[in-house]
Formats: structure tokens, C-alpha cells, sequence
């Protein structure tokens, strides 16, 4: 059984996400969805739209999903991988991690997992931020 770990914010849902949860699940058996906290997404991006509790209540209703959490405030990203185990992580393809130096990293700390990183979808509607955008220049056009 492959057990495959997937991370993200997922606020404001779009097919760029689906195409990454999609890609990391053809990857293993199980697919465990780390969903960012509210106080991380603050720390590292912008106030969310949607709070943690929702966002993992979506991601885990998506088909590709076998489970959802929602991630530690700990400020130790690598924390989860305890709980979770899993045998490949898959990085979103514009997540700002480096996949040999993740790798360094998790073998460091004794974790034997592959990194891989999705390809950007093709059908992709934009980034969150852009949609947010094209959002708020609707409403300022009314």
C-alpha cells in the first residue's frame, strides 16, 4: 500500500487544485491531504477567505481525497510526517519548495519518502489570487 501526501492552502477552490490532488493520487493506493491552518496561511500568504474548517470539509469530500486534516501550527512542517507516514509527498507545481533539497532534508531526519512535483493542468482556471482579482474588478465595475 502507497501512502502519498499531498499540501496545500485550497482556498477558493479551482481545477488547478483537482489536476494536483488528481496527480498525487495516481501516485499511491491512499492520498492523505494536508490542509494549511489558518494561522500558517496568515504566516506564510494572506488571510484566508475560507476558514481551515471548511476548506477540509472540501478537500475531503473530493473524490481523489481518502483523507483530510487540517495541519499544525508548530511552525516544524515536517511534524505531520509522523502521523502520517507516507511513502511519497507531491508538490503542488507552484508550491515554493525545492524537490532535491526537501529530499535532503526528510532523509536527514531519517524519513525514507519521495518527492515528486505535479505538472501545472493545462485547464487551469488561474491561481487563487487572480481569481480574487477578477472578483473584486467585477464588484468595482458595479
Amino acid at each position: 500500500m502507497v501512502r502519498v501526501m499531498a499540501s496545500g492552502v485550497f482556498d477558493i477552490l479551482h481545477t488547478g487544485h483537482i489536476s494536483y490532488l488528481e496527480q498525487a493520487k495516481a501516485l499511491g493506493d491512499e492520498l492523505y491531504v494536508v490542509v494549511a491552518s489558518d494561522n500558517t496561511v496568515r504566516k506564510n500568504k494572506h488571510e484566508p477567505i475560507t476558514p481551515e474548517r471548511m476548506r477540509v470539509r472540501i478537500v475531503s469530500a473530493l473524490k481523489p481525497v481518502d483523507v483530510a486534516m487540517i495541519g499544525n501550527d508548530s511552525g516544524d512542517m515536517f511534524a505531520i510526517l509522523d502521523e502520517i507516514r507516507p511513502d511519497v509527498i507531491v508538490l503542488g507545481f507552484d508550491q515554493k519548495f525545492d524537490e532535491n533539497t526537501l529530499s535532503e532534508e526528510l532523509k536527514k531526519r531519517g524519513f525514507d519518502i519521495a518527492v515528486k512535483r505535479a505538472d501545472q493542468s493545462g485547464e487551469d482556471l488561474e491561481a487563487t489570487r487572480a481569481i480574487i482579482k477578477k472578483i473584486r474588478e467585477r464588484i468595482d465595475l458595479k
